[in-house]
C-alpha cells in the first residue's frame, strides 16, 4: 500500500506522454516562441522512427502515423534549416507513400476508427502539405474516401460558430488558412490560456489568430514535458485523479490508505462537479463530458460522496448515453461508466436506462464477445471495465467477454492486442477476472490471474505504447500506472 500512496501523493498535476502531432506544431510557434521551437525541432528530430514516419512507438495505428507524419513533416520544411532536417523529410515521404498506397484498407483496419478530428484535421495537413510541395497529387490516396464522415461532421456543425463551448474547439486548428471565418476568435481560449486545453489548437492561435498572444503562450510554457515535447492534451488533472481513485477503489480491504490524501482527491472532485452538467476531463475545463461524469460518479459514490444521478441521466439520448453534444459516434467505455454510475446510484437492472445501455452494449459487442472503444486502441480497456461494471449486477451480459480475455491470453501469461504484450492490457485482463473471480470462481480462472500475475512481477520494465485515443496515441502514465498497481493487488487477493 506504500507505493499506492506514493502514487497519491503524486497525481493530479497530470502526466500524458508528447505526441508528434503536437509537438510539431510548438516547431511552427519558430521566432515567436524559440524557446518552445528549438528544443521542440530536436525532439522531433529524435523521435523519428526507423521506418521514417512519426507517431505511436510499438503500435501501428494509420491514423496516428498518418497525422503524426504529416505534421512533423510540416513542421521541418516551415522550421528546419539543417541538411538533416531536410533527410528526415524524405524518409518521412517515403514512410508516407507507403501509407498512401494502402490508404483505404488502412483507414478501415483500425478497428477503433480514426483519432480524434481526423476527417477534418489530415484535409487541411494534405493541403498545406501540397502547397509546400512535400506531396503532389496524393491527396484521394493519403486520405482514402473520407468525404462521408467529413460531410457528418460539418452537418452537424451547420450554422454553428466553433467557440470554447463545442467539442470541435480541441480541434481548431482544421480550420487551416481559409476556414477561419468558421471560428469564434475572440471565444476561443479558456481561462488558462489554451485553446481546449490542446497544445496543437493552442499553438494554431498563437501562430495564425492572434500572432503571439502571450496567454496561449504561456500555457504552451507550462504544460510543455521535460522532453521538451507536447502533450497530447492538458492539463487532465480531473482525469488522471478519477481514473486513478477508479483503479484503486477495485481492491478489497484497502487497509494502509493515506486517508487524507484521498479525502484531498474527492474533494478536488466534489467541488469540481457541476449539479446541471457534471464534470470534465480538466479543471476548470468549459466542456462537461458523460465519461468523465459517470466515471467520478462512481468514483464519489464509491467512496460515500453522492451526488444527484440526474445530472447522469442528463446525458441520456435515444439509444445510448453520449459523450459529447455533435459526436459523429457513440462512446462505449463512455455508456460501461455511466452504467457504473448508475449501479452506483441503486438503480437495478431493470431499469429502462440500465436497460437501454444493456441493449447498446449488446449491439455493438463483436462477433468474439468483446468490445472497441473509440477512446482506447485496445479493446483489453473497454471489455475489463465492461466485466467489472457488470459483475455481481447482470453476469449472463459478460460471461463471452470474460471467456473471450481467458481465451487470447498469451502462453506466457500476458496479453496484447497488436504485436507485443503490454503491462497496461495484462492489468485490465487482471483486474476484470479478479473482480469476476469474487463473484464467480473457477479453477481456470484463478490460473490464468496466476499466470498473469507471474508475467507482471518478471517483466517490471515492460514498456507500455501509447493506446490511448486523442488526435494522436498518447499514454496518460499515471493512470497506467494505477491500473497496473490495482491488478496487482487484486490478484495478491484472489489468489
Amino acid at each position: 500500500m506504500h507505493i499506492i500512496n506514493e502514487l497519491l501523493q503524486e497525481i493530479g498535476s497530470g502526466c500524458v506522454t508528447s505526441t508528434a502531432y503536437d509537438t510539431a506544431w510548438l516547431v511552427r510557434l519558430g521566432s515567436q516562441a524559440e524557446d518552445l521551437s528549438k528544443p521542440a525541432l530536436e525532439w522531433l528530430c529524435e523521435n523519428q522512427l526507423s521506418d521514417g514516419s512519426w507517431g505511436a512507438r510499438g503500435i501501428f495505428y494509420y491514423h496516428d502515423k498518418v497525422i503524426c507524419t504529416l505534421s512533423a513533416m510540416i513542421a521541418l520544411a516551415r522550421q528546419g534549416k539543417r541538411t538533416y532536417d531536410r533527410v528526415q523529410i524524405e524518409k518521412g515521404l517515403q514512410s508516407l507513400g507507403k501509407f498512401a498506397a494502402g490508404a483505404t484498407g488502412g483507414l478501415s483496419a483500425d478497428p477503433n476508427g480514426a483519432t480524434v478530428g481526423f476527417e477534418m484535421i489530415a484535409p487541411t495537413l494534405v493541403t498545406e502539405a501540397e502547397e509546400l510541395g512535400l506531396i503532389t497529387q496524393q491527396a484521394d490516396r493519403i486520405l482514402g474516401r473520407m468525404a462521408k464522415m467529413r460531410a457528418v461532421k460539418l452537418e452537424k456543425l451547420a450554422g454553428k460558430k466553433i467557440n470554447r463551448y463545442v467539442t470541435p474547439a480541441f480541434s481548431a486548428e482544421m480550420a487551416g488558412m481559409d476556414g477561419q471565418n468558421a471560428l469564434e476568435i475572440d471565444n476561443l481560449q479558456e481561462p488558462n490560456g489554451s485553446v481546449a486545453n490542446s497544445p496543437s489548437a493552442t499553438a494554431y492561435f498563437a501562430i495564425h489568430l492572434h500572432p503571439g498572444e502571450e496567454r496561449s503562450l504561456e500555457y504552451l510554457r507550462r504544460v510543455v514535458n521535460s522532453d521538451n515535447g507536447a502533450p497530447a492534451f492538458a492539463p487532465i488533472d480531473i482525469f488522471e485523479v478519477a481514473w486513478t481513485l477508479w483503479n484503486i477503489k477495485l481492491i478489497p480491504n484497502l487497509g494502509g490508505l493515506d486517508e487524507q490524501l484521498l479525502k484531498s482527491h474527492l474533494e478536488f472532485l466534489r467541488i469540481n462537479w457541476d449539479d446541471k452538467t457534471g464534470i470534465g476531463t480538466a479543471f476548470k475545463g468549459t466542456i462537461k463530458d458523460g465519461d468523465d461524469s459517470g466515471l467520478v460518479f462512481d468514483v464519489l459514490a464509491s467512496f460515500g460522496v453522492m451526488q444527484d444521478v440526474n445530472t447522469i441521466l442528463e446525458y441520456e439520448e435515444v439509444d445510448y448515453f453520449r459523450c459529447f453534444f455533435l459526436e459523429s459516434n457513440p462512446s462505449i467505455s463512455t455508456n460501461i461508466h455511466i452504467l457504473g454510475a448508475l449501479r452506483q446510484a441503486g438503480i437495478k437492472r431493470d431499469h429502462p436506462s440500465v436497460k437501454k445501455i444493456t441493449r447498446f452494449l449488446r449491439s455493438v459487442m463483436q462477433p468474439a464477445g468483446f468490445w472497441f472503444d473509440k477512446w482506447h486502441a485496445s479493446p483489453y480497456y473497454a471489455t475489463s471495465h465492461a466485466v467489472i461494471t457488470f459483475a455481481g449486477y447482470d453476469d449472463v451480459q459478460v460471461e463471452s467477454a470474460v471467456e473471450w480475455i481467458l481465451s487470447t491470453q498469451r502462453s506466457n501469461g500476458a496479453w496484447g492486442y497488436y504485436e507485443d504484450c503490454t503491462p497496461e492490457e495484462t492489468s485490465y485482463c487482471i483486474q476484470a477476472l479478479s473482480i469476476w473471480c469474487l463473484h464467480s470462481s473457477t479453477p481456470r480462472v484463478r490460473n490464468s490471474i496466476r499466470l498473469a500475475y507471474n508475467w507482471m512481477i518478471s517483466n517490471p520494465n515492460a514498456q507500455n505504447p501509447s493506446l490511448w485515443i486523442g488526435k494522436a496515441l498518447y499514454c496518460p502514465s499515471k493512470v497506467v500506472r494505477s491500473s497496473i498497481l490495482s491488478a496487482l493487488h487484486l490478484a495478491e487477493y484472489v489468489q
